[in-house]
């Protein structure tokens, strides 16, 4: 034990993990997921499915979610630096709506756990990201949902600056929280 850091969030159930890391002449190693220490730290989940993706500076993917098959997720940058945002999307949560966000990167080796019922996006700010998740229920794409990246109820402070963003046509569409909350959280 001890292999990991976990901080917790101002939202109930998001956790910022910070492996250890030995570094020597050759480089470094870590352990970037070892089940024993996860459920030590209280995330005990069974991850059924790893993904993975890579970007350019400026993408930005979200906010996404599943309806009916809701997935914890871990995330964590290979290459490059994200900004990483999750959107408490809990019926009956003290802190529905409310948004937390973190900055990922190969450099900093921080992963974050997202519950079920949170929307999730990132946005690139290195040139190239490679970003990888585990998820605890598997992807189906007639359950995914989303919530627009840019929704000023939530009111997400993403760290744009001068960059031209790059979405895909779906990420473009979505509504906002209240129709969100409307049509799933009455």
């Amino acid at each position: 034990m001890g292999r990991l850091t976990v901080e917790t969030c101002e939202i109930e159930g998001l956790k910022i993990i910070t492996p250890e890391v030995r570094w020597d002449e050759r480089g470094f190693f870590m352990e970037s997921y070892q089940y024993e220490d996860f459920k030590a730290a209280g995330i005990d989940q069974v991850f059924v499915q790893d993904n993975q993706s890579s970007s350019v500076r400026g993408v930005l993917r979200g906010l996404h979610f599943q309806i009916q098959y809701p997935q914890d997720k871990l995330v964590r940058v290979l290459q490059g630096e994200v900004y990483d945002v999750a959107v408490d999307i809990r019926k009956g949560s003290a802190t529905y709506g409310k948004w937390y966000g973190v900055l990922l990167s190969a450099e900093n080796k921080k992963q974050f756990f997202i519950p079920k019922n949170f929307a999730h996006g990132f946005l690139v700010l290195s040139d190239y990201a490679e970003f990888a998740y585990k998820c605890t229920d598997f992807y189906h794409p007639n359950d995914e949902a989303g919530i627009m990246w840019n929704d000023p109820d939530i009111g997400i402070d993403w760290p744009v600056g001068d960059m031209e963003l790059i979405q895909s046509q779906k990420d473009t569409k979505w509504g906002g929280i209240r129709e969100f909350t409307e049509r799933y959280r009455k």
